[in-house]
């Protein structure tokens, strides 16, 4: 059966619901988002002599739901005019017209009940052989299927979102035993070519892959700060983009997403792990209880870790939270002796050394944090996941990881990675053992240009999937197909012919060496190639021309 989705049924207009709808209507999708009618007038309806049964009343949730998305900064929507492939209803009036799509995501509140209550409602109107997946991030997909029919059960799956979809590349898909093979195959491959996400197969677990590992980090991350002293500034110089994590990093993530989800989730994982090794990581620390409690939730209830004050002269100031007190200080900046030595060291792989060498409280943070990961990921193979590389694919695209736990771990050496768990009280799963024990020394290592990952079932290197169709330079350089080289360029062979001029000067900017493996690539390419590409893995193409160089040149 070949299947084409024309048009998606959302249901749930809530900050996940709309902003997936919005995701669809960008890539042509035409798209039914539903939610609840209400069950009050607003004093402004009343006003207005409106009743219940009055069509702007009745879809009010779903229409302020999605001008809110609609507005919203960054934009869920590549145009402001995709939102026209949008129709709005209610589950009381327009969940029959679900007859009409190729695709159901449920994405309501996050309680069992209610999820259960509306599937009864949709299997009244879905076609068969229709698409169903709930986007639930925490509660188990096989308890979700429970009671429905076999085609309904054969056709659902989970459908993990990340917040905001348009941005954050990661979907993970959970299925349950009972889904199709070819549900699932499809849904990883429309997933990658038209939703332009990280696809990651994903067991039914707690927290899923992502969140499971992440939410630990995060709360590892806490645990060592109280352990260590650390202020809340200090905490998220450490874990930013000095370790290829994003610019908020740790608290001030939190404070954008929202204590109270990070709260949630823990909790979640906390009752659905008794049996974790870990699980005395999940609990949460008593300075984030009282938060939780004083609402101090972050950016939504405008304080949490940090916030943004009027200072004596009107101008706004940053002020954070002083963990041992709960009162805010004006935000003071961090320096480490460690980070200092990290400032010249461009390639993120090279940093991990060096930060785990620190001799202050930097590098005692490293070491407890590192090994504490390492440790828990190598525990996770096979639980939620049985390819090491997906653990790593997730990290990546959900929480905007430069590099995943093993790649980290590769970085640093596995016997090294080791050694720091242990030093952290933690224990490494005896399979890693077994794998240098055998004399394989990485987790990963590029064959022929291919990467492969150590596949802990078989005890060899298997071909990484879902990356065969893409040229990734990285894995050319290893396997030594670097034609010619400078400090600022390489001149890479693609093979077929094809030739690619590669920047790696600091931001790619243009300079020189530059300049001069253009022309090399120029000329090899005029002499025995058929073309020449110029492009990089890099996150950015290139920051412009090396101004620096401009100047002494004037």
């Amino acid at each position: 059966m070949k299947r084409i989705i024309k048009k998606v049924a959302v249901l749930g207009s809530g900050v996940m619901g709309s902003r997936i709808a919005c995701h669809f209507a960008n890539i042509g999708v035409q798209v039914l988002l539903l939610d609840i009618a209400p069950r009050e007038l607003t004093a402004d309806e009343e006003k207005k002599g409106l009743k219940l049964d009055a069509s702007a009343v009745r879809n009010r949730i779903v229409n302020s739901a999605l001008q809110a998305a609609v507005v919203a900064n960054p934009s869920p929507l590549y145009r402001k005019s995709e939102v026209s492939r949008i129709k709005t209803g209610n589950f009381d009036d327009n969940l029959k017209e679900i007859a009409t799509c190729d695709w159901v995501i449920e994405v309501v509140v996050e309680r069992l009940d209610i999820k259960k209550s509306l599937y009864e409602r949709v299997e009244q109107f879905r076609k068969k052989g229709t698409l169903i997946t709930s986007n639930t991030s925490g509660i188990p997909i096989h308890l979700l299927a429970e009671g429905r029919s076999e085609d309904f059960r054969q056709h659902f799956a989970g459908t993990h979102f990340f917040n905001p979809p348009r941005y954050l590349k990661l979907l993970e898909i959970i299925p349950t035993p009972e889904t199709k093979p070819e549900v699932l195959d499809f849904l990883l491959h429309y997933g990658d070519l038209y939703l332009g996400k990280t696809v990651v197969s994903a067991k039914d677990t707690p927290g899923f892959i992502a969140n499971r590992v992440g939410v630990f980090a995060l709360l590892d991350a806490m645990q060592t700060m109280q352990k260590l002293g650390l202020t809340v500034e200090e905490t998220d110089k450490l874990t930013g983009p000095v370790i290829g994590h994003a610019k908020s990093a740790t608290l001030r993530t939190s404070d954008v997403v929202g204590l109270d989800t990070t709260i949630n989730v823990a909790n979640g994982l906390a009752q659905g792990l008794p049996n974790d090794e870990a699980k005395d990581v999940f609990v949460l620390p008593n300075f984030v209880k009282q938060m939780g409690e004083n609402k101090w939730l972050g950016d939504k209830t405008g304080q949490g870790f940090y916030k943004k004050v009027k200072g004596a002269d009107g101008k706004s100031e940053i002020h954070a939270l002083d963990l041992n007190t709960l009162e805010y200080k004006p935000s003071q900046k961090v320096k480490f002796a460690t980070l200092e030595l990290t400032k010249t060291i461009d390639k993120l792989a090279d940093r991990f050394k060096v930060l785990v060498s620190g001799k202050d409280k930097a590098g005692e943070f490293y070491r407890l944090s590192f090994g504490s990961l390492f440790a828990y990921v190598s525990n996770r193979v096979p639980e939620i996941a049985d390819q090491l590389y997906k653990i790593d694919d997730a990290l990546r695209a959900g929480f905007g990881w430069e590099l995943g736990p093993f790649e980290t771990w590769d970085a640093l050496g596995v016997q090294a990675g080791i050694d720091l768990a242990t030093a952290a009280g933690r224990t490494v799963a005896p399979w890693v053992a077994e794998m240098l024990a055998a004399g394989n020394q990485t987790f990963y290592q590029v064959e022929n240009g291919v990467r492969k990952f150590y596949d802990k079932e078989s005890q060899q290197y298997q071909p990484v999937s879902g990356v065969e169709n893409f040229i990734i330079l990285d894995n050319l350089r290893a396997s030594g197909k670097v034609l010619w080289k400078n400090a600022g360029a390489s001149v890479i062979d693609l093979g077929d012919g094809i030739l690619n001029v590669e920047f790696h000067s600091k931001m790619n900017s243009l300079g020189t060496d530059v300049i001069q493996g253009l022309l090399k690539g120029v000329e090899l390419a005029e002499n025995g190639y058929r073309g020449l590409v110029v492009g990089n893995d890099a996150p950015n193409f290139s920051a412009g021309a090396n101004l620096g160089l401009v100047y002494m040149q004037a």
